[in-house]
């Protein structure tokens, strides 16, 4: 099983001396508590809990900028002083996007 990256979790016989139930996982998950138990009909049953995470609920980080602290006019001032006529001679569409991009990432 391990060539498909599989783990079999049950050690123990779960139908006379034979293991026929198994609880395969891929290796890196969790299973806690792993136990052969009572019998139903002819098989023993097998109790378990296993760790899951919820890929929803990864922790994300989001830049959130205070616009209340920015100084709006000293911005104005300093984006007006570019000569755009010169910065963004000969360019195409995307390279003008990115130009004008730059100096309002940048400005103070």
């Amino acid at each position: 099983m391990n060539t498909n990256s599989l783990q079999q979790h049950v050690n123990e016989p779960t139908r006379g001396n034979n293991i026929l139930d198994l609880v395969m996982t891929i290796t890196d998950l969790s299973i806690n508590g792993l136990e052969v138990t009572d019998k139903i009909g002819d098989h023993q049953m097998i109790d378990f809990s296993l760790e899951v995470q919820d890929p929803n609920t990864r922790t994300q980080h989001k830049q959130v900028l205070d616009y209340k602290r920015a100084n709006f006019e000293l911005m104005k001032k300093e984006l007006g002083s570019y000569n755009y006529e010169v910065l963004m001679n000969n360019k195409n569409a995307e390279e003008c996007y990115m130009i004008l991009k730059d100096k309002i990432a940048t400005a103070t």
